[in-house]
């Protein structure tokens, strides 16, 4: 049986099933990678509340992880969701400023190691395997993750790309940057809807970006 990647008419019948199960494991590590690494820097509030975890049921948000990417894949809006945040207090990391950046940074970093495992996947569907089946895993896999770590690092409080921002923030300032940046996951939303009904912006950039690690397939 001959397999190959879907073409894009294809791959938009088919995202909204696969990149369901897609998203969900991603997101959650995620999370867990912050935790992981403010714990090596020193940090252990993620280890103390339980949340250095494999076991989705630790992280998973009812609404977050499950019912809101659901309803925008299959309302034809952008995917987009988050687990409950795993705690991290930047206070007790060894060197806040530097370290904090790295732990947010683990994140975005976690997503592009799940899109290169998306990669391998893809590879092994078709050169060993032959399977259709796993190369859709692999391939929605990986691109699900790609567009995650893309969409974390742009530099817009609460994303983890806003660490480039709080870099430059003044030492008296942290605290209120903190309070504001746990408060702007609505507006970040609303403004996801709305680029993606009215402004589109980034939208071929994004595209390029998915095609660019498709032609990468060999």
């Amino acid at each position: 049986m001959r397999i190959r990647a879907p073409t894009s008419k294809e791959r938009a019948s088919l995202s909204n099933f696969y990149f369901f199960l897609a998203i969900v494991p991603s997101i959650v590590l995620h999370e867990v990678s912050h935790g992981w690494v403010a714990n090596f820097f020193g940090d252990p509030t993620a280890k103390e509340n339980h949340r250095l975890t494999l076991n989705p049921l630790r992280h998973i948000d009812p609404f977050g992880t499950v019912l809101l990417p659901a309803l925008l894949l299959f309302s034809g809006l952008p995917a987009f969701g988050f687990a409950k945040p795993v705690p991290v207090n930047v206070s007790r990391l060894r060197k806040p400023r530097s370290q904090g950046f790295m732990v947010s940074l683990a994140g975005p970093l976690m997503n592009i190691f799940l899109s290169a495992i998306g990669f391998a996947i893809c590879e092994y569907a078709l050169h060993v395997s032959k399977s259709q089946f796993t190369l859709n895993v692999g391939l929605y896999f990986g691109l699900a993750n790609l567009v995650l770590a893309a969409f974390n690092m742009l530099p817009i409080p609460p994303l983890d790309g806003s660490a480039l921002i709080e870099v430059f923030v003044p030492r008296r300032h942290l605290h209120s940057y903190y309070q504001m940046r746990a408060r702007a996951l609505p507006v970040l939303m609303v403004l996801l809807i709305l680029n993606f009904l009215v402004f589109h912006v980034g939208t071929n950039a994004l595209h390029d970006l998915e095609t660019w690690w498709i032609n990468r397939l060999v």
